[in-house]
């Protein structure tokens, strides 16, 4: 397949002379003022615009009707008069003018990592804060450790202005890496957005205690055992020595190729993007030449504290809409976060000021040994053929304070996808006295605290299945034939077939265990000429709690996606994120439900999603109940969602992948002796 590559394909993200070229004219829009940018990012192009745009590309055909390159921008003009105002502009690079500018009025931008600092710095040189610290009489060359967390809505504070908390921990140790989350402090304090400290209280131990002004000294005797709170090796007794190296050697090197952002696999093409927000996005995906998803992204993540004491209910965050996981993602290193023949993407953002900003090393490409792909031994004549499974691996992983997020799509050689999420880090903690005991957390130290909490993550399929974006969603149930019924033929009690509908309306669904239930994405304008059926790809769901926050709550509001597993819409070129484009300080009204709400209401609007443009979004995560053995550090907790082809073949995709053979994979016995004879060389064929 010929490829008609340009200097910018339409779906790469924008480059660094495009980031500085958008800034400029940015900047001369608001003459006399000085903005601060918060984002400069590609406004993808309409997909309407897209799909004949892909296809001619795909056919080799001439570029005809390029989309404009247009940039969506979000900047702060400070005033001295009033508020701050948040404008979000759109930025056509090709005519170099602002098309569209917004006075985005009480909403607020992400928070990052720099504001984080100031607010941290603002808050320990408040005279009165530096004044509690001392009523706490705290060990003799200790640090105080000040965290900032967005604030989470709950309806005791004017939303108007972003307000920021601010927990307190004790580092004991003078080492800029002892886990100071061993050793939270009773005090808290509330940060303005102008850096003033507006609030500041003790917090409660007890399950009946609330927030309170009287001191409260630390208590010593929560000192415990670095051994047991510390995890960062020069802190611990030395590691354990019996873990050998194991290396992943490709002689011949990957089995990818990479030009720019265009990725080739075996059968599989695709273009790798990058955002500030939801970090790795993938582009035009297909097999064989056949398209199966415009678009897939991790859309949004909630991670809601099941602590109901104020101020707990703060901790509701929105880790992608008010965090950000591209601007948090991590600067991979080889050997470390992925083994063998890696390749790198890099991502860029930009400065305040409006400079480009490389993010290095934010997504890494590689292949894995996935075990058994397929295999089958004759019995008659012990010949076996074993076909392993190679999967094509993008991962990329962000820190949020305390936790981290390993998040990696795998494509298989069976034309399967899977999205898999891996959650790391550290629990975030708060103190309880000794004896005090809460029945929404575990105690994982002496006066520590991990309360209970949840991840609820939302992917987002915008599906493209077989050449056609008009698609519908079936869902199939499986059910134990009737008995006693003269009609049906069931005379030994144990038949059981299938019934499918398929949804005609946007709305939410609910999984099913107990039934089978699938959820298929179908093409039915492409018939398999075998099964006779609509072409198609199944979800590979993540069972998964959804929220367990009463649905008058703000977590409730705020995250109308997590109500539940499944969510069919129209497409709309605006409408990417289930809990709304801004999550901060949200208080609800602008989620997924809400818009499917909106539509319904509106005469002039469709709500069908039955052979239409739909975007399928899939809501999973952990309900994470904190055991001991998540401290200090938490092995990673898995989650995976599958897609994988339904009645989309005419067979096995992977029945051509070559047999494993001894002669190719080249194992070695234990201890290094020579193989005994050909049959142990290699499956018998």
């Amino acid at each position: 397949m010929t490829l008609i590559m340009a200097t910018a394909h339409p779906l790469d993200p924008l480059s660094p002379a495009e980031i500085t070229k958008v800034a400029t004219i940015v900047r001369s829009h608001f003459s006399g003022q000085s903005p601060v940018f918060r984002f400069i990012t590609l406004k993808e192009p309409a997909k309407a615009e897209m799909l004949p745009f892909l296809e001619n590309e795909h056919r080799g055909l001439p570029a005809t009707n390029r989309p404009a390159r247009i940039s969506r921008v979000q900047v702060v003009i400070r005033s001295d008069k009033g508020a701050n105002q948040l404008i979000e502009l759109l930025v056509n690079l090709d005519s170099k003018k602002v098309i569209k500018s917004e006075h985005l009025v009480g909403k607020h931008s992400y928070i990052d990592a720099d504001y984080m600092r100031l607010v941290e710095s603002a808050c320990l040189a408040d005279p009165r804060v530096q004044e509690e610290i001392k009523k706490l009489k705290l060990p003799a060359n200790s640090t105080v450790v000040v965290e900032p967390w967005a604030y989470g809505t709950d309806g005791m504070n004017d939303m108007s202005e972003r307000l920021s908390m601010c927990w307190f921990y004790l580092r004991l140790l003078d080492n800029p890496d002892a886990n100071y989350y061993a050793y939270p402090l009773d005090l808290c304090a509330e940060v303005s957005e102008d850096l003033k400290v507006t609030k500041i209280y003790y917090l409660p131990s007890s399950q009946d205690e609330h927030i309170s002004e009287e001191p409260r000294p630390f208590d010593v005797n929560k000192i415990h055992s670095t051994v047991d709170s510390e995890y960062h090796p020069s802190l611990r007794p030395p590691p354990r020595n019996t873990t050998k190296p194991y290396q992943v050697v490709q002689p011949e090197g990957p089995s990818f190729t990479s030009q720019g952002n265009f990725l080739s696999w075996e059968k599989w093409t695709m273009r790798v993007g990058f955002n500030y927000r939801e970090g790795l996005t993938l582009h035009d995906i297909r097999y064989d030449g056949r398209s199966l998803f415009y678009r897939l992204s991790l859309s949004e993540m909630f991670v809601p504290y099941g602590d109901p004491r104020a101020p707990y209910p703060r901790k509701a965050a929105f880790d992608l809409g008010s965090d950000g996981a591209g601007v948090n993602a991590n600067n991979l290193r080889l050997g470390c976060d992925c083994l063998g023949l890696i390749k790198y993407f890099d991502g860029w953002h930009n400065t305040s000021s409006g400079e480009p900003l490389k993010l290095p090393n934010v997504v890494c490409c590689h292949e894995q040994d996935d075990g058994i792909l397929w295999k089958h031994t004759n019995f008659r004549t012990q010949n076996a053929v074993v076909a392993r499974s190679r999967i094509l691996v993008l991962q990329t992983i962000i820190t949020v304070s305390n936790y981290e997020y390993i998040f990696a799509f795998q494509f298989g050689q069976d034309a399967s996808i899977h999205y898999e999420v891996r959650a790391t880090g550290i629990l975030s903690t708060c103190p309880i006295n000794q004896g005090d005991k809460v029945p929404y957390g575990t105690i994982v130290a002496p006066g520590v605290l991990a309360p209970y909490h949840q991840h609820l993550f939302c992917l987002r399929m915008d599906p493209w299945i077989d050449g056609n974006a008009q698609n519908s969603l079936q869902v199939e149930e499986s059910h134990p034939m009737p008995v006693n019924d003269p009609s049906v033929h069931n005379p030994f009690l144990m038949g059981y077939s299938t019934t499918s509908d398929i949804v005609t309306h946007e709305g939410g669904l609910d999984l099913d265990f107990t039934k089978n239930r699938t959820f298929k994405i179908i093409n039915e304008h492409s018939i398999n000429p075998i099964t006779g059926t609509p072409v198609g790809f199944k979800l590979l769901p993540s069972y998964s709690q959804m929220l367990l926050a009463h649905p008058d709550s703000y977590h409730a509001q705020r995250s109308e996606y997590a109500a539940h597993a499944v969510w069919v819409t129209r497409y709309d070129d605006e409408e990417m994120f289930p809990a709304g484009r801004h999550t901060m300080q949200s208080t609800g009204g602008e989620g997924i439900n809400s818009a499917i709400t909106r539509r319904r209401n509106d005469p002039a609007s469709k709500t069908s999603v039955r052979n239409e443009d739909i975007v399928v979004w899939h809501t999973f995560g952990s309900t994470h109940n904190p055991r001991i053995e998540d401290w200090p550090v938490m092995p990673m907790d898995r989650m995976v969602v599958g897609l994988k082809p339904v009645n989309f073949f005419r067979g096995n995709p992977g029945l051509d992948v070559p047999p494993s053979t001894q002669e190719r994979n080249r194992s070695v016995l234990v201890g290094g002796e020579a193989l005994q004879s050909s049959t142990d060389a290699c499956c018998r064929l």
